[in-house]
């Protein structure tokens, strides 16, 4: 009883320091995680992860989507597939967590059919299958509790399921379209390697130089130095990828790694305010050193789309 009192006690006024009201639920009192700014345990970095395993996990992955993308790029789409497959498996348990009920089952099968379908029919058989989706989920909480019992914060969950589709299979399904090009395998390839480059520029920065936080009530190991070096990097690493592999006018690649940057730092941003108002550090334990597949999915996410979107635009 006392753990659980102290732990309400510790959310009570994480709230009232960040100005935000958590999300209740038994699970989250009584939960053993950490709130989001909690400081990095023994043999963490001034980042607060382990680094060494950050380091291997992150390179292990790199160097094998690179090969996949480079000599089997379709099976990127399946690989990509189950990465959002479990990554909105994580958001929805950890939103059960809360005590948000969000339907599971329909918005991760629906979620796989908004990200596939984007192979066969393109943008018009994702937005059939998020409008399906959306559509089920919502009939789905209105009953998941029988027909004689009204449902319990029916718009709020149902809101909040409608806005994990849009996060998650939605802008991920903007990585398919962008893979279907005739050099699609390269442009994917490109703007994975400028959200790299941006977190990387954003890591060493904020390591040697950060002092001035960028938005302490949200992230408050996020400064604008690091901010500053996310951008150097990603606009140079956006002139050699766009130059190189792409063969495009270099100008592409200064707008294609400055609207990276701001929404990769908008997207981490937004993982980090939803973390905090859940109570929690992390979103999973899958990755060590990065916590969950959504912990590493929170930049790539809208990354994606902007991709899409100025790639398609300009080449």
């Amino acid at each position: 009883m006392n753990g659980t009192a102290d732990a309400m006690q510790q959310r009570a006024r994480d709230a009232g320091a960040s100005g935000y009201e958590p999300l209740s639920g038994p699970a989250v009192a009584g939960s053993d995680a950490p709130p989001a700014h909690t400081a990095p345990a023994s043999g963490g970095s001034r980042a607060g992860r382990n680094l060494p395993a950050a380091l291997t996990v992150g390179f292990g992955l790199g160097l094998s989507l690179i090969a996949i993308l480079l000599f089997v790029p379709k099976v990127f789409i399946g690989v990509a597939a189950a990465g959002v497959g479990v990554a909105t498996w994580e958001v929805a348990k950890r939103l059960r967590e809360a005590d948000v009920l969000v339907p599971r089952v329909p918005l991760i099968a629906g979620g796989q059919a908004v990200f596939w379908l984007g192979w066969p029919y393109g943008a018009s058989g994702v937005a059939g299958a998020f409008a399906a989706t959306t559509l089920i989920c919502m009939v789905w909480r209105l009953f998941d509790h029988g027909l004689r019992t009204a449902p319990r914060n029916f718009l709020r969950d149902t809101a909040i399921t409608v806005f994990t589709l849009a996060w998650i299979p939605l802008l991920a399904s903007f990585a398919t379209l962008l893979l279907l090009e005739s050099d699609g395998n390269l442009r994917v390839l490109t703007f994975m390697i400028l959200v790299v480059c941006s977190d990387v520029g954003g890591y060493v920065a904020g390591v040697l130089f950060g002092k001035h936080p960028m938005v302490p009530s949200i992230s408050p190991k996020k400064s604008w130095e690091g901010f500053c070096g996310s951008l150097v990097f990603s606009v140079i690493g956006g002139l050699l990828t766009v130059t190189l592999l792409l063969e495009a006018n270099s100008m592409i690649g200064v707008v294609l790694g400055v609207g990276l940057v701001l929404v990769a730092t908008c997207g981490d941003l937004i993982e980090s305010q939803i973390k905090r108002e859940l109570g929690i550090k992390d979103m999973g334990t899958l990755l060590p050193g990065h916590g969950g597949i959504m912990d590493r999915l929170d930049s790539m996410l809208p990354s994606a789309f902007v991709s899409w979107l100025v790639l398609s635009t300009l080449i």
